[in-house]
């Protein structure tokens, strides 16, 4: 064939692939990388098609490349291939806009994106004003966000999708380096997972910044929480198909000023959680607090607590509600407690006063599982180092809040860190 027919030839293919949106890189003048599957929206128009159609079309291995700009899209991404990566220019340089969404499916609002595989890299994009989840992955084994950002632009409301980053029922889950703002439940969520790290995020504006509950060995740390309602929550909730949540390290995280007042919708757990939380743990086992930097969260810097002292009564006999083996050491405290958020919180300062302690817990033990009239050692609230602390006694019949830190001056073994990631 010669030169002029060979040139033809290539410029037919790629004019075609161009004409739907979607052509490999090998149509460039230098051929870059066959796995890539490049996205181009011309003037923002058809900009769901065009991504849709690449996400239906990639197979395992295939990286799809999204362009750089602003593009509106009014209807819900999916991605259901494994081993697929998502890239876009950057977190403020790829931009999926769903202000004008519709909602699809009333039971399950109306996500960015959906994610229903395993091995999915989603990176260096940004999803804003969903009118349900930001992204939403489920049943995954192995889901990385990096640089990520999701973000309700109008500031904290009701109104809000719920989640941000949303990964439900998943293994081996990392985000990094990701930016969480604004949503009406917890900006960063992992539910009912286990093989978790999550570091280097910021979550501001949030009810939860970031979340994990119902789920097992998770490693928080290096994040920066802000201007939520609480900071960092480690939760267990009862009727949930995976309980028992445990093994969680918490550490080196910026936990500062989270005082939003609670926008949560009606009926959302996390509405009962008061403005000015820094760390709350709620019937979660074995988790270690340590390192982090405490600052300016107004009602607790951290809170530990029983299902039915927060929240309340509960139908299901295989909840555990007891927070067991929490040993929270070596953290940096600064004026915290200044202004408590709800009545129950501005009755304690009645009793201890005003700021209240660094550390308050409920005091509310399992009486099933005393030894000779004693918590075992491994079942034990340990609290080590600088800070103050109450423990509220709240299961006696008049509570007699005690400030002596010396019963539970304990220490427990640390926790194994999590290590399954490659570094990004």
């Amino acid at each position: 064939m010669n030169t002029r027919r060979m040139f033809r030839a290539t410029f037919t293919v790629c004019l075609l692939l161009w004409t739907v949106g979607i052509y490999s890189s090998g149509c460039a003048d230098t051929p870059k990388n066959e796995n890539e599957i490049v996205v181009t929206i011309k003037d923002g128009e058809n900009a769901y098609e065009l991504i849709q159609e690449a996400l239906i079309k990639a197979t395992a291995g295939k990286t799809v490349v999204l362009p750089e700009g602003t593009f509106s899209l009014s209807r819900s991404l999916s991605l259901t291939v494994d081993n697929v990566t998502v890239r876009g220019q950057g977190m403020d340089k790829t931009v999926l806009s769903f202000k004008t969404q519709k909602v699809e499916n009333k039971e399950e609002g109306a996500q960015g994106l959906r994610v229903q595989a395993s091995g999915v890299v989603l990176e260096g994009f940004a999803i804003e004003d969903t009118q349900g989840d930001a992204i939403k992955v489920e049943d995954a084994d192995g889901i990385t966000f990096r640089k990520i950002r999701v973000e309700w632009t109008g500031g904290p409301d009701e109104k809000n999708g719920s989640y941000g980053l949303y990964p439900v029922k998943c293994k081996h889950v990392l985000i990094e380096d990701c930016v969480a703002k604004n949503a009406s439940d917890a900006g960063i969520y992992v539910g009912q997972s286990e093989q978790i790290i999550v570091r280097r995020n910021h979550a501001e504006g949030n009810v939860a910044g970031i979340e994990i509950e119902n789920s097992k060995y998770a490693d928080v740390y290096e994040n920066t929480a802000t201007k939520n309602t609480g900071g960092i929550l480690v939760f267990d909730l009862p009727k949930l198909p995976v309980q028992g949540g445990k093994h969680c390290r918490v550490y080196n995280n910026n936990v500062t000023g989270n005082n939003t007042d609670n926008f949560a919708p009606e009926g959302a757990i996390v509405g009962k959680v008061p403005a000015g939380v820094g760390i709350m743990i709620l019937s979660n086992d074995n988790v270690e607090i340590f390192k982090n930097t405490l600052k300016d969260n107004k009602t607790a810097h951290i809170l530990i607590v029983n299902y039915e002292f927060a929240v309340g009564k509960f139908d299901d006999p295989k909840f555990d509600p007891y927070p067991e083996g929490i040993f929270i050491h070596d953290n940096t405290f600064e004026n915290g407690g200044y202004d408590p958020d709800g009545e129950d919180f501005k009755l304690l300062v009645a009793l201890v006063g005003k700021p209240l302690p660094d550390v308050i817990y409920d005091g509310i033990f399992d009486e099933k599982k005393q030894k000779d009239g004693k918590t075992p050692k491994e079942l034990m609230i340990c609290f080590k180092g600088e800070g103050t602390w109450v423990n509220l006694h709240a299961y006696e019949t008049i509570p007699k809040p005690d400030k002596d830190k010396t019963p539970h001056a304990c220490e427990l073994p640390a926790l194994d860190p999590i290590s399954f990631d490659k570094e990004g």
